[in-house]
């Protein structure tokens, strides 16, 4: 083992340990709200909601490793797993690039090339971002006059997006920062049909978090036949709101307003509230516990093969 490994596995310890520190600060800074708020929920709701957030961390973290696939890294699930459930850990960290570089280096471990591994996972943040503004222009601006009001532009910027999703934009524009980092461009581009797939995944994700929301404000007194899609669109412009964001961990503070203004019209007062501080709490919970099964089934010492582009046989030479 190289020095150069060891220090990055140093620097990645270090990382999780001030990650974790970050998150035991979040929880013990808001924990008589927290108390508060699952006083006011049973169990079953708790679990269910916690239940629903995981399904959600594990469908982004599927949609990843489509783009991986995509562009020739086909990654096992137990590998791909451990790796965005340990690097998630990153974005308690203020800033937004160490989940970023945790994700890097850790698929560099499984051979997958750190333009790639940059490339898929920028891809997949700018779906997650495009499908979660998609689903909140999609269900909010006929249920929430306040959200319409307040954040009209990033609706704006929903179709926007989508658009610059398409494979030739994709590529040229992840080319040309790689251009300006002195890096050799994407040998093998990613489809069509891989987008397609992501997005579909990732649309999953966030229908799984708007459960997440929905179970918390009918547990606080919440109802009606449009409150599930209030709920989804809710956590998609909160979440979206918090990563725009860039030195609050994890977007705290901006993510729990924006849901509080989403949700103050249809659930009683101080609910909004108290569903944002248990949502907060039961996701950094579902982190946590995924970073510990992840931690606790080791690496995987086999690497994925690398898809190479088919060549044509050369002749010999007579």
């Amino acid at each position: 083992m190289n020095t150069k490994t060891v220090a990055m596995r140093v620097l990645r310890i270090l990382l999780v340990l001030l990650a974790l520190g970050f998150c035991a600060w979040s929880l013990v800074s808001q924990w008589d709200q927290t108390v508060k708020a699952f006083e006011q929920m049973s169990v079953p709701t708790l679990l269910g909601s916690l239940a629903a957030g995981c399904a959600g961390l594990w469908t982004w973290m599927v949609a990843w490793r489509i783009f991986v696939r995509g562009m020739g890294s086909p990654l096992p699930l137990k590998a791909a797993f451990r790796i965005a459930a340990i690097s998630a850990l990153g974005k308690y960290v203020p800033g937004k690039v160490w989940a970023l570089v945790t994700q890097i280096e850790m698929s560099r471990e499984h051979d997958v090339p750190r333009e790639r591994s940059f490339s898929a996972t920028m891809l997949a943040v700018a779906t997650s971002m495009a499908c979660g503004l998609a689903v909140a222009a999609a269900t909010l601006p006929l249920t929430s006059p306040a959200a319409r009001e307040r954040y009209w532009w990033l609706f704006l910027l929903a179709p926007v997006l989508l658009a610059c999703l398409h494979p030739r934009i994709v590529t040229w524009a992840i080319n040309l920062v790689l251009r300006l980092a002195r890096r050799e461009p994407l040998e093998r581009p990613v489809g069509l049909g891989v987008t397609l797939h992501a997005i579909a995944w990732t649309i999953v994700a966030w229908a799984l978090f708007g459960l997440h929301i929905w179970l918390l404000c009918v547990a606080v007194g919440g109802s009606g036949g449009g409150l599930p899609f209030m709920a989804t669109g809710a956590y998609a412009l909160a979440f979206v709101a918090g990563f725009l964001v860039l030195i609050a961990p994890g977007g705290l503070g901006a993510r729990e307003a924006a849901m509080v203004l989403v949700l103050t019209p249809v659930l009683p007062a101080g609910a909004p509230a108290v569903v944002a501080v248990a949502s907060r709490v039961l996701l950094t919970v579902a982190d946590l516990l995924g970073a510990g099964v992840a931690v606790a089934m080791g690496r995987n010492k086999t690497a994925a093969p690398m898809l190479v582009p088919d060549r044509q046989p050369t002749k010999e030479r007579p």
